[in-house]
């Protein structure tokens, strides 16, 4: 019996000892993110850039980052930033969150609109689209999914 309980000790020690070098070896994950690029972790990062109408600055510089993840809703994210040129000092104002893709931009039925915020309610949601025929151009679109009507340049354009 003793001989019993020796050898389930000595198993048990080796057991712990095993377990602590694996312990070592791990990375911290800020060490794995610096190793792997942000689109291999976050999935194909799509960036669009330009400058928007401002009534009461020089313009909007706004940068919207779409990472689109492993594909799965859940992983669809956002970055927003916007910087507003000519106020002093300069705002910048960056926005995260979740976003929904829809198909169908006005009259294009294979366009697609990017809801960004689509979990929150709908006053806090934006959003932006671009017809199948120009996905380099991305277009703010008002509360009703539709293209703003103005000579001014309310599209961004895709970075690549």
């Amino acid at each position: 019996m003793k001989k019993l309980v020796l050898l389930l000790v000595v198993v048990c020690l080796f057991l712990s000892c095993n377990s602590k070098k694996e312990q070592e070896t791990v990375q911290n994950p800020s060490d794995v993110l610096d190793n792997e690029s942000t689109e291999d972790v976050l999935g194909q990062v799509m960036v669009y850039e330009g400058l928007l109408p401002c009534a009461d600055c020089e313009g909007i510089e706004t940068v919207l980052k779409i990472y689109q993840g492993d594909g799965t809703i859940e992983s669809h994210t956002f970055e927003l930033t916007t910087v507003y040129k000519g106020k002093q000092p300069e705002k910048k104002f960056i926005v995260e969150g979740s976003y929904n893709l829809e198909r169908g931009l006005e009259k294009d039925q294979d366009g697609t609109i990017y809801v960004l915020n689509y979990d929150k309610p709908e006053a806090n949601q934006i959003f932006y689209g671009y017809s199948s025929t120009n996905p380099d151009h991305l277009f703010l679109l008002n509360n009703k999914r539709q293209k703003i009507k103005s000579k001014l340049n309310y599209f961004l354009t895709l970075n690549e």
